[in-house]
């Protein structure tokens, strides 16, 4: 981009294409008892099939939902999807709860909490069997966190674009850690048997006072094994090559595990450091729309990155949905900023640094004088770092909301402002807060009474019996489409899965 200011980068983009902004949201959620423990009951069959329904689906665990918006040209009617998405739920769901918050509810044994089931399809068992050595290598309890990702996309960008801008988010992530983490506390049972480092906060609930985002540090997800993988985010070809490598190459560790265990039945997809593309953690993915049976990483060398996934977004436990509009305009703000800031390259100790820098943000991103590690070996504290980079974001939130006309991003960008003058506003802070004056220090409490607060608001809002009949349609036809493609399905899952790991299922057409 040559070496003009970001106001000036940001004055050669049209209307249209800042109209042009397209984004989705997918907002993940345990299941949970009254009594604010793990639902072991399989997925309800009002809500369709996990497999085949648009907006309703499960994640990791069959106690675990995912809810899904269509693209949207605006945050208003995207969220306005994603609460009517909710009400339906919650309508289906009886008694159990949306747990509100991303650390998970109290937790049965590892064993005992299911993994997610879709049927008897091969792309069925393969999502079932890929969780189940997620499960194996991880550990169960790790994957039940929740969180919300935001995709986002704007039109005229290419992949140098893409990458640039996925390299400066990920240099400047502490900021969305600090200002909407909201897991500073995590039920004594998510960590039994386990170490960390947290401190008890009472006699189930487990802590540390300035932490942010436990979901985002050591305790959430993290791999060691992952760890030592060198992705390079500098272009398209070098972000695919790392992964390719990870992809296809075994894995001694998970090779001890091997594909099945001595009763035939599958314990992963592969003995590779990644068993699929989905299984690299990272606060944010470059994404392209993937056709039926093709693999990601092929999608994106075939026909480039089409928009970014916004991973590292805890649930905003005072939000009945999970997350506001400010939040998703804050983002916005961040990631148009993100792509017009110069962006040099990446290099092994950026990377190590920047990791640092998580690790530190998540776990003590309010203690007072915070310092996180900067280019060349500098140091700076993170309020300050916040600051120039919140200064930064002011044409940016005018330009928006010049062509949207509703003032939305400039209220975000006043309310981060107001935040990291008083950390007391921050989510993570107001929950400890209210955690200590409300519920003893403890955490599952906490988290079921925002549980109930947020269904007793989606249950108060407007349903028409016209919106019901379009969702019950809706699940009954994902059920429908799922025993169409089981009573088709003629490959051996063997073979299926053999099929679809293989290398070439990796690569882009000859030519």
């Amino acid at each position: 981009m040559g070496a003009a200011t970001v106001e000036e980068r940001l004055q050669r983009l049209s209307p249209e294409q800042l109209r042009g902004i397209r984004r989705g949201v997918e907002r993940e959620a345990l299941r949970a008892r009254p009594d604010g423990w793990l639902a072991l009951t399989p997925h309800p069959p009002a809500l369709g099939s996990a497999l085949m329904h648009p907006h309703i689906t499960t994640d990791f665990c069959e106690s675990q939902l995912e809810l899904i918006t269509a693209v949207h040209g605006s945050i208003a009617s995207c969220l306005a999807e994603l609460t009517q998405v909710h009400q339906f739920v919650v309508r289906c769901l009886g008694n159990e709860l949306l747990w509100a918050t991303s650390m998970p509810c109290s937790l049965p044994t590892d064993e005992t909490i299911p993994v997610a089931r879709f049927g008897t399809s091969n792309v069925g068992r393969a999502k079932s069997v890929y969780r189940t050595g997620l499960g194996h290598r991880y550990g169960k309890r790790m994957q039940t966190i929740s969180g919300v990702h935001y995709n986002w996309s704007m039109p005229g960008l290419d992949n140098d674009a893409y990458f640039g801008l996925i390299r400066n988010f990920r240099r400047h992530a502490f900021l969305l850690l600090y200002l909407f983490g909201g897991s500073p506390a995590v039920s004594a049972s998510f960590v039994a048997g386990r170490v960390h480092a947290l401190q008890p906060l009472s006699e189930q609930t487990l802590g540390l006072p300035h932490a942010t985002t436990l979901r985002m540090g050591r305790l959430g997800y993290q791999s060691d094994a992952q760890a030592a993988l060198a992705v390079s985010y500098n272009s398209l070809d070098s972000y695919a090559g790392s992964l390719h490598t990870a992809l296809t190459r075994p894995h001694p560790p998970y090779e001890a595990f091997g594909i099945r265990n001595p009763g035939g039945e599958y314990n992963q997809l592969s003995t590779s450091l990644l068993q699929i593309e989905n299984e690299f953690y990272g606060t944010i993915r470059p994404k392209r729309t993937i056709r039926s049976g093709e693999r990601p990483l092929h999608a994106l060398r075939e026909r480039g990155v089409e928009y970014v996934e916004v991973r590292c977004l805890d649930l905003d436990p005072y939000a009945p949905i999970g997350v506001s509009a400010t939040t998703l305009a804050f983002v916005d703000l961040f990631l148009l900023h993100c792509l017009l800031e110069d962006s040099p390259p990446d290099n092994a100790l950026e990377l190590a640094a920047l990791a640092r820098n998580q690790e530190r943000t998540a776990a003590q991103g309010r203690e007072p004088g915070l310092m996180l590690e900067r280019e060349c070996g500098g140091v700076v504290s993170l309020v300050d770092w916040g600051r120039e980079l919140l200064e930064a974001l002011g044409p940016i939130a005018q330009a928006l909301d010049a062509v949207n006309s509703d003032g939305l991003h400039g209220q975000a960008l006043r309310a981060a402002r107001a935040a990291l003058d008083d950390p007391s506003r921050l989510p993570s802070a107001r929950m400890l807060d209210a955690m200590t004056r409300d519920f003893g220090n403890a955490f599952n409490p906490f988290g079921r009474a925002q549980s109930v607060s947020a269904r007793a608001a989606l249950m108060a809002l407007p349903w028409g019996t016209d919106t019901q009949a379009r969702f019950a349609a809706l699940a009954a036809a994902s059920i429908e489409e799922q025993a169409a493609l089981e009573a088709r399905e003629v490959l051996d899952f063997e073979q299926y899965r053999v099929q679809y790991l293989s290398p070439e299922g990796l690569m882009p057409a000859a030519g």
